[in-house]
């Protein structure tokens, strides 16, 4: 499905964005999903293409396989040797560190390089702590402090963690999870040094800076080189564009072209409009406002308006969430809603759940949804037996909030004499 793009079109309120919620918890944490509003692409610091090809890049995902050399225990010994300063002088630099590491398999005694020193001092390690560096590439990281110095005492600062089994130097596979835009912002900004100039220049850049065609192709044709080896893989993610027809035609030639690429997600667009005219043209009418050789493209899922009983379900459902808190694990055992740590505090009635399910169906689900609150709310204030949401309540928060199709009848009938400026 990779490079293929799906159309989500129906009314307001008939669940297309909730459907792409859906599509992102089902994809997991491991999976890129980029949701984006199509107007987000507008922007006086970045053209729109370059913003579209952003949103692109960073629902395309690549897991990188990687076997590393590193030395892993618990540190024995830390001791830094000094020599003469080779400039001359009365002071002295480290030359070397001599570092003792201890695993469940045996020990090991190491000389390192005093860049590695260095990193051990950021790091803040000392005797005691569990450890590991990377043979290649010098890296330290501190994996916490070793379960042999624990204490009895409940409050501890430090996290304790078990002595590594095996070697000490060992191979070690590790996974890393990024995306295409997390490379080109890595080349796109190499690390100046630390000297003052270079800080001030950092300083100054602008904050958003447009990555060129040349920088994205020679990433690819390293990302392409890494998958050939079998050292990667490519997660192709999912970039979902909410309102569609808000780009304008410039925006869907370039459309067009990247889901023709070599390395393309799966896109999913959503738009609640029917024929309109395409942004960007005079007078070019089309379908949901997407050019037709675009939409020759897309494979079109209609999205209809729920039913009665549908309307019902999702209202007792948002009901039940709306009106519990959070219980304390005392009253979990004793009280509704005890298996998710939840207690109902407020009970909505069958005729209530009836008048807003008539709601739902006349107006529209959202706003059946929205009267829960305010309804919850003047049940409280009138005293209410058992904190019980009653028929009376609904209709009273009807009377208080207007909907969008009674506002506009209202000004309609009342013509020029509103009122609302003078």
């Amino acid at each position: 499905m990779a490079g293929r793009a799906v159309l989500l079109a129906g009314g307001p309120g008939t669940g297309k964005t909730a459907l792409a919620l859906a599509v992102s918890q089902e994809l997991g944490t491991k999976v890129p999903f980029c949701p984006i509003v199509a107007s987000e692409v507008y922007s006086t610091e970045v053209k729109k293409t370059e913003a579209l090809m952003e949103n692109f890049r960073r629902a395309i995902g690549l897991r990188v396989h990687e076997t590393k050399e590193v030395y892993e225990g618990e540190v024995t010994e830390l001791t830094p040797e000094e020599a003469e300063n080779p400039l001359g002088g009365y002071g002295r630099t480290i030359s070397h560190l001599l570092i003792t590491m201890r695993s469940a398999r045996g020990t090991k005694k190491l000389r390192l390089d005093p860049s590695i020193y260095e990193a051990i001092q950021k790091e803040r390690v000392r005797v005691g702590d569990v450890i590991y560096i990377e043979a290649n590439t010098g890296a330290v990281k501190r994996v916490g402090r070793s379960d042999a110095f624990a204490t009895e005492f409940d409050l501890e600062a430090e996290e304790y963690v078990p002595v590594p089994k095996g070697e000490v130097h060992k191979k070690k596979q590790v996974v890393q999870d990024v995306t295409l835009h997390d490379l080109d912002i890595a080349n796109a900004r190499p690390q100046g040094g630390q000297d003052v100039m270079s800080m001030m220049g950092q300083l100054m850049k602008p904050r958003k800076t447009e990555i060129t065609d040349k920088l994205r192709a020679e990433i690819n044709k390293v990302v392409n080189k890494y998958i050939d080896q079998g050292v990667a893989e490519l997660v192709p993610g999912v970039l979902f564009i909410d309102e569609v027809h808000m780009l304008d035609l410039e925006c869907f030639t370039y459309l067009n072209r990247a889901l023709e690429s070599s390395i393309s997600p799966i896109v999913i667009l959503a738009s609640n409009r029917g024929s309109t005219t395409i942004r960007g043209t005079d007078n070019l009418v089309s379908a949901h406002g997407i050019p037709p050789d675009l939409l020759n493209r897309l494979l079109i899922i209609p999205t209809h308006p729920y039913s009665a009983n549908e309307i019902r379900s999702i209202v007792a459902t948002r009901a039940r969430l709306e009106y519990s808190s959070a219980a304390p694990p005392s009253l979990q055992a004793d009280k509704p809603g005890a298996a998710q740590g939840l207690v109902q505090t407020t009970q909505l009635a069958d005729e209530s759940l009836d008048l807003l399910t008539k709601h739902g169906e006349r107006v529209s689900l959202r706003y059946a949804i929205q009267l829960l609150a305010p309804a919850a709310i003047l049940s409280r204030c009138r005293g209410s037996d058992n904190n019980l949401v009653t028929a009376q309540d609904i209709n009273e928060a009807v009377d208080l909030f207007w909907d969008a199709g009674r506002s506009a009848s209202v000004l309609r009938e009342q013509g020029t004499s509103t009122g609302f400026i003078s």
